[in-house]
């Protein structure tokens, strides 16, 4: 199961929701890691360094953040980017299909777009 965590952009409801549905995920908030309000770098740093996919709504500058830390050779692990417009039970059981079916070493360096 991989290790999530998300970002600011991402609603409280679908959290709450992915802990409802799967009770064992290992997931946390940015913000209960003390990473509210920080610099998207650092964010994406800290996730690579925890070896947790990052879940975030912000498809304006944390995605290329992203590809630049694939490009400049830093470890990256998966990010999974929610499309706008989508329904929140669609995103729940996208993230946990994602996070249930993968092994960390299956999804480095890339881009996921929920949905699927």
């Amino acid at each position: 199961m991989l290790r999530l965590v998300s970002d600011e952009d991402v609603h409280d409801d679908i959290i709450r929701g992915v802990r409802r549905r799967e009770p064992e995920i290992d997931i946390v908030r940015a913000f209960d890691v003390g990473l509210d309000h920080t610099p998207d770098p650092m964010i994406l740093a800290w996730a690579a360094d925890q070896e947790r996919v990052l879940i975030t709504g912000d498809l304006n500058t944390k995605v290329g953040f992203a590809w630049g830390r694939v490009q400049s050779g830093e470890p990256m692990p998966e990010v999974i980017a929610l499309l706008e417009n989508v329904g929140i039970g669609r995103v729940i059981d996208d993230i946990l299909l994602v996070a249930l079916c993968y092994e960390p070493d299956e999804i480095n360096d890339q881009v996921l777009f929920i949905p699927l």
